[in-house]
This record gives structure tokens, sequence and C-alpha cells, in this order.
């Protein structure tokens, strides 16, 4: 398979607007790399320049030690698979997973046989004799991917497949698309907005912003260790609350307060500097409890919030809290039923508290 080394990228379209900033990343053999970022950050034009379809204004793509920036697509041994399938409308799902064999002048036979096993692999093998209108968008998905199998690429590139899926359908196909991975032992680059996607699918993130790369690791380090304030709330849904208040110390302790509430901060040296100093807590809706019915000893803290709006999940409730001068997003249990307009009062989980300097907004 193939390793990818993207080198010091830089992409300026002919109005001068740049749309991808001294960007650099390794995908390496086998590696699945998810790209993601909101809208317009560039990740779609980088996935662009590494198949060839855009050129690059400064920089290198490696693929195994191989400059490629002046190689031709169909010479980088790449597939891609895009968001609106891209299939030929007039031809049935055998011809169009075909097609790219036909034009590399395959024996017949041995056509019949690369198809047949990509179709098996894709459980798709009843539809071969269908036309794509004859398809739902989940078949037409594992068209798409069944056409780039065929190839038996060196990198697979993935342009935001799943994002003209139904809800369900894209819970389905992402495991789809991970076991397809498994099965094929390949190097995946794929792009996508939606962060859940990004961790459920990844080996390495590399999360984006106005065409800078912010952050790259596995997803859970990425969730767990965001390096500035963009990634914690782009990363976990609900998103992370941010607080702004600030770092008191007190016989020899560190607490944070925001004018209303103060709570303890445990292990809190690095926070030093920051005495009297303003700066943003983050903290998870995960990390925040009803104080009544969790009575969580260990977070002694109590405070008080009004229960704005409740999101029954079945197995959870998500609840909007408003104190004097701040507004939490909590996970709670869905034993206890939390009421509209219901005073309750919450604790926090301050050993998994964030917390960002106010100018920079980098993690202290």
């Amino acid at each position: 398979m193939a390793k990818v080394t993207v080198k010091k990228i830089d992409k300026i379209f002919e109005n001068g607007f740049q749309a991808v900033k001294d960007v650099s990343f390794i995908a390496e053999d086998k590696e699945f790399v998810i790209l993601v970022g909101p809208s317009g950050c560039g990740k779609t034009t980088m996935l662009r320049m590494i198949a060839g379809l855009e050129t690059i204004t400064k920089g290198e793509i490696i693929i195994d030690d191989k400059i490629v920036n002046d190689v031709l697509p169909k010479d980088r041994d790449i597939a891609m698979v895009f968001q609106n399938y891209a299939l030929y409308p007039h031809m049935t799902v055998y011809d169009n997973m075909a097609f790219a064999l036909q034009l590399r002048r395959f024996p017949k036979a041995e056509i019949d046989r690369i198809v047949k096993e990509s179709a098996a692999l894709l459980e798709i093998e009843q539809l071969l004799d269908r036309k794509p209108k004859q398809l739902s968008g989940g078949q037409r998905q594992r068209v798409a991917l069944g056409r780039a199998i065929v190839r038996d690429p060196k990198v697979f590139l993935f342009d935001e497949p799943l994002s003209n899926l139904d809800a369900k359908l894209r819970v389905q196909m992402r495991a789809e698309i991970i076991k397809l991975h498994k099965k094929l032992d390949t190097t995946i680059i794929y792009v996508t907005h939606d962060q859940v996607e990004a961790m459920t699918m990844a080996d390495k993130m590399v999360v984006m912003k106005d065409g800078i790369i912010h952050q790259i690791d596995s997803p859970l380090k990425i969730y767990n260790n965001p390096v500035n304030l963009f990634v914690a709330g782009f990363v976990g849904s609900p998103s992370i609350n941010q607080v702004k208040g600030t770092i008191l110390k007190t016989n020899g302790k560190y607490f944070f307060t925001e004018g209303m509430f103060e709570v303890e901060i445990p292990n809190a040296e690095n926070l030093a500097k920051y005495v009297n100093k303003k700066i943003i807590m983050g903290i998870r809706p995960e990390d925040i409890y009803d104080a009544e019915f969790d009575q969580m000893a260990e977070f002694p803290q109590k405070i008080k919030a009004l229960c704005e709006v409740v999101e029954p999940m079945g197995n959870e409730f998500i609840v909007f809290l408003k104190t004097e001068n701040a507004k939490f997003t909590a996970r709670f249990d869905p034993k206890k039923f939390p009421k509209i307009d219901e005073r309750i009062q919450i604790t926090l989980d301050m050993k998994k508290a964030l917390f960002f300097d106010m100018e920079s907004e980098i993690k202290i």
C-alpha cells in the first residue's frame, strides 16, 4: 500500500484567497486519517490536491517516497469517492464498476471476477443489473465504493461520502467503511465536517480551521486534551461548556469563580501565574451532575441553576441550565426527569475541567 506525506502545502487561488496555509501531516501505510473541520476550512481543497485535481501553490505531496506534484491524477494510483457519488446514470451498476478496468484494457474474464468479488464484499451482488436511478442513497454509496475498490489503488480518498445520507444510514455506513478498511488493509484519507464521523472512524484526526491545522492526534487524545478553545469546542457533542471567570488562590488552594459561584480546582499548580486573572473554563456536558440525584461526595461545591430546556434522548437527558452569569449544557441520567423552569443544584467534576488563556485561547 502507501504512505502519504503532505509537506508544507499552500494553496492560493487566482483571486488571491489562500485556502490552505502551511499544511503538513502524514498518513502512514494502512492508516485511516480524517481531515475534519467546519465548512470552508480547506479540507476538501487539500484532498483534491492529493488527488491531483487541484494544483499546489507551494509544498510537496509525497506518495511512497515519490513527489507527485506534477504527476497526473490517473497516474497517482489513487481512487476517490465523491460526496455526490459521481455515477454514470446511463450505465448499470456492473458497468459503472467495470468502467475503469475496461479503460485499462483488463481481460473481460478478469473484469468480471474483480467486479463480482467487489460486489460481494459490499453486499450489492443483487444490484449489478440496475441503474443508479433505481438505487437508494445508501446503495449508490456502496456502488461508488465498489467503483473505487475494483481499481485496487494504493490510497483511497473520501470527500464527505456520507453527507447525503439520512442519520440512520450514516451510522450504518460508518460501520461498513470501518469494516471495509480492515478488510482491504489500505491507506484512507477521509474528509468530513462531522466530528462524530471523525471520532468514531479515524486512527488519526487532523483538525483544521481557516486553512490551518490546529491539532493532529488520535480522536480520544484530541477529545481529552485539546490544544485550544476551537478544538475543544469543535470536538464533542453537545459542545463543551465555556465559562469566563477568574482564578483565585486562598490558603494554598486554587478556585475558579465567575462572580456568583466558586469551585475548587484540584492539582492546579499550572494556573499559578493566572491568579486574579480572567481565563475561560471548559467543562464537558458529561462532567456536570445533578447534585441531589447523583450525590457526588467528591464534588461538594453545589451550584444553583435553572433548568431552561430538556431534550429526552431515551438513554439520557440533554439539559440546558442557566446560573446567574453562565449557561451550561449537561447530560443527565434518565432516572430523574428534570422539569423545565425547575431550580436544581449541580456539581462540576473539576478534575475534568480545562482552562484556556483568555487572549490566545490556548489550553493552559
